[in-house]
C-alpha cells in the first residue's frame, strides 16, 4: 500500500510517501514543495495544486493523508495553510485518491506514542519505524512522512489488506 502525506503549507508544504507491504515500511520519496512569498495568492495556490497533481500521478497512492490545521498564532499563516490544506485534498480527491485528515497530536500519538511529542521526537520515531539512519531534513518532509505513517498504522486492517492486494 502507498501513501502520500501531506504536512501543508503555502510556502513550504512537506510531503511523504510511505510504501507499506505488510510490517515492511519504506519511505519512497519525501520532500518540500515551496512557493515564492512575493508571488500572489492564487498563483501560490495554483503551483500547490500542480506540484500535488503531479505527486499523485508519478506515485500513485492509494491514499492521502493530511495534516489537519488545528490552530496558529498568526491567523493570516493559519489561513494560508488551510488554504494550501483544501488545495492539496482538492487536488488528491479529484485524482481519485481517498482523503484522510489527522491532528498534529492524533500524527504525535501515532508515531512517538504521544500527542505531546516534540519534532525532534517524531523525527526520530519515523526514522526508527523506517530504518533511516540519517536525519530527515527538511523537518517538513519528516512531518509529512509521519502523516503518512500515521495514517498506516489508523487504517483498519480489513482496509490494508484490501489494498495491499491492489499492486
Amino acid at each position: 500500500m502507498f501513501v502520500l502525506g501531506i504536512d501543508p503549507g503555502l510556502t513550504r508544504c512537506g510531503y511523504g510517501v510511505v510504501s507499506r507491504n505488510g510490517r515492511h515500511l519504506e519511505a519512497v520519496a519525501a520532500g518540500v514543495l515551496r512557493t515564492d512569498p512575493a508571488a500572489e495568492l492564487a498563483a501560490r495556490l495554483a503551483e500547490v495544486h500542480r506540484e500535488i497533481v503531479a505527486l499523485v500521478s508519478e506515485y500513485e497512492p492509494d491514499e492521502v493523508a493530511v495534516e489537519r490545521v488545528l490552530f496558529q498564532v498568526n491567523v493570516q499563516t493559519a489561513m494560508q495553510t488551510g488554504q494550501a490544506s483544501g488545495v492539496a485534498m482538492a487536488a488528491a480527491a479529484a485524482a481519485g485518491c481517498p482523503v484522510t485528515l489527522y491532528s498534529p497530536n492524533e500524527v504525535k500519538s501515532a508515531v512517538a506514542g504521544w500527542g505531546g511529542a516534540d519534532k525532534d521526537q517524531v523525527e526520530q520515531m519515523v526514522r526508527g519505524q523506517l530504518g533511516l539512519t540519517k536525519p530527515l531534513r527538511p523537518v517538513d518532509a519528516a512531518d509529512a512522512i509521519a502523516v503518512a505513517l500515521c495514517h498506516l498504522a489508523m487504517l483498519p486492517p480489513a482496509r490494508r489488506v484490501a489494498k495491499a492486494g491492489t499492486r
